[in-house]
């Protein structure tokens, strides 16, 4: 759907503006960039028109696009128009103060301290706070203002989450995941790890000859001696590595065993391991059950099937709720420093040795519709 082709395309932004080293600048002293104009209102509260051009020339500036015969270009190859950027762009602080507004009226909402921790964890970034203001001010942000984009971003998440009670998933829409992924986990192992510290490899290297001689079992050892307590009490199971994330350390040692098989002592930055190889999948040709499949697959991919349906939920509940809103877009003023004369360029899309050109006119656009994918995955501190 378009807004969230829009929300996407804000968030990206996002991305490239709390990124180090910004060169972002917005062109200063031309006719639209210091206004007070409206580029549209949304339930009465206003988008500046200022706000608009900033954003889309700290897009050109930070993708090397500042020459307006470059800039020209490249929009044609992306069939794309100046006008067609302006209302993308208005679309996605639109959905900002909706989604302000729907998270409002679904009882969701976010901690200030939950937006300051996000937003000092960027600034820790940076060395210092001129170092910080420089950045946000040369991206066309103030601190205000990136908090409030990072509010939003909370606040969509936490609207997301209201609908986790409103949708329920059949095993038969489980197993379709099923079917389409298990092969992707074909060769995960599971594993059990005992963790010392760092300067503790005298007794590691004793409780691994012990393990090795039979006089100690792994999982005994782990409720001993481990000092990763999560795991420990579970004889130090990990779970699976295709639903989590271990240091390179970890993971190199792990692809080397096989199912029974224990590691030498492997050093990480969370201490020494000792790891075990407790059991290794081999996807079937076809999974007819969700059955054929380990506990922890199975409930992995019944939280996709339920992502998915929340997901779509939510996105039809605000596709209503931002047609009921009462949205409007004020003409496109003359002036705008990224308004560019298409009419002199063409497109040309090269694919292999084949190469298609096509002419656009100033006055054509389009738009095109991109699709969201959800994951969802666990970590482990190993």
């Amino acid at each position: 759907m378009r807004y969230r082709k829009a929300i996407m395309a804000k968030t990206n932004l996002i991305k490239v503006v709390v990124a180090a080293g910004l060169t972002v600048a917005c062109v200063l002293g031309l006719s639209a960039c210091g206004s007070n104009g409206v580029a549209a209102t949304v339930n009465g509260k206003e988008i500046k028109e200022e706000k608009i051009t900033n954003y889309i020339e700290s897009i050109r500036s930070q993708s090397g696009l500042e020459d307006e015969d470059t800039w020209a270009q490249w929009l044609v190859d992306n069939d794309l128009t100046p006008s067609g950027v302006r209302e993308e762009m208005i679309d996605s602080f639109a959905d900002e103060l909706l989604i302000a507004s729907a998270a409002e009226e679904r009882g969701a909402t976010v901690d200030d301290s939950t937006v300051d921790y996000y937003v000092e964890s960027m600034k820790s970034n940076y060395s210092t706070d001129e170092a910080w203001q420089s950045a946000l001010e040369s991206a066309g942000f103030t601190e205000d203002e990136y908090r409030e984009t990072i509010k939003t971003s909370l606040l969509q998440n936490a609207l997301l989450e209201t609908f986790a009670d409103e949708v329920t998933v059949d095993e038969d829409t489980a197993l379709s995941y099923a079917k389409m992924y298990t092969t992707y986990y074909d060769g995960a192992k599971r594993s059990s790890h005992i963790l010392f510290a760092a300067d503790d490899e005298a007794t590691a290297q004793q409780v691994l000859d012990q393990i090795n001689a039979g006089t100690l079992s792994f999982e005994d050892a782990a409720k001993q001696y481990s000092t990763d307590t999560g795991s420990a009490e579970n004889g130090g199971d990990v779970g699976w590595d295709a639903l989590n994330s271990f240091v390179t350390e970890y993971t190199t040692a792990l692809d080397e065993l096989s199912k029974g098989e224990v590691s030498g002592l492997v050093t990480s930055s969370y201490g020494i391991h000792i790891i075990k190889c407790t059991d290794v999948f081999e996807a079937p040709d076809e999974v007819t059950s969700m059955s054929d499949l380990p506990e922890a697959f199975q409930e992995s991919f019944n939280s996709m099937a339920k992502s998915s349906a929340q997901q779509s939920a939510y996105s039809t509940w605000f596709s209503e709720f931002k047609e009921n809103a009462n949205i409007v877009i004020n003409d496109m003023p003359s002036g705008l420093p990224y308004d560019v004369d298409l009419s002199g360029y063409t497109v040309t899309t090269s694919s292999s040795s084949t190469t298609t050109t096509t002419t656009t006119d100033s006055s054509s656009s389009s738009s095109s519709d991109s699709s969201d994918s959800s994951s969802s995955s666990s970590s482990s501190s190993n």
